[in-house]
């Protein structure tokens, strides 16, 4: 039995009580039970463990219980990746935290990161400010230069590689 999660195959569910380890390089899945719906509410990965109390053992368990209602409404869903590095398993968890809010997850959702990256602003290159402090090109770290001054913003390029940009005036 398999359940499609994004564009993952998780295999399961399973009732939790009836895994046995060992288990090795993958993701994992909790789920609650309703019914016919199963509830994701937790995800996290594993490197490996032979210890047959990995999830009991989890801080997160008395959220599961919790959120479930009771220990027989938990089911374990896992997304093997034998040859993905730790960054990549925790890319996988990443996606499916901010797609499906796991409520056992929250620490993680309240310090989540953007998967952006955003530039400093460079006030100071204003042409109202006066000042001219150099803005490195982001593509080659040469100087940029005004290229051309509208009405709210400018436009400035790269002399050396021809990358070009618009900053607001301040």
């Amino acid at each position: 039995m398999s359940i499609q999660i994004l564009q993952y195959e998780f295999l399961g569910p399973i009732k939790l009580e009836e895994w046995e380890p060992p288990m090795e390089k993958l993701v994992y899945l909790i789920l609650s039970r309703e019914k016919d719906t199963f509830n994701i509410i937790y995800v996290s990965d594993c490197e490996k463990t032979d210890n047959s109390g990995f999830f009991i053992q989890n801080s997160n368990f008395k959220c599961w219980v919790d959120k479930s209602g009771s220990e027989k409404f938990l089911h374990l869903a896992i997304l093997p990746m034998f040859d993905a590095t730790p960054k990549q398993r925790k890319q996988v968890i990443s996606k499916i935290i901010s797609r499906y809010r796991p409520i056992c997850n929250i620490q993680d959702i309240l310090k989540g990161k953007p998967d952006y990256l955003t530039r400093p602003k460079y006030d100071s290159n204003s042409p109202k400010s006066g000042k001219s402090e150099k803005i490195p090109c982001p593509c080659c770290g040469s100087e940029m230069k005004i290229e051309q001054i509208l009405e709210k913003s400018s436009i400035i390029k790269c002399p050396e590689c021809g990358l070009s940009d618009t900053r607001l005036n301040s």
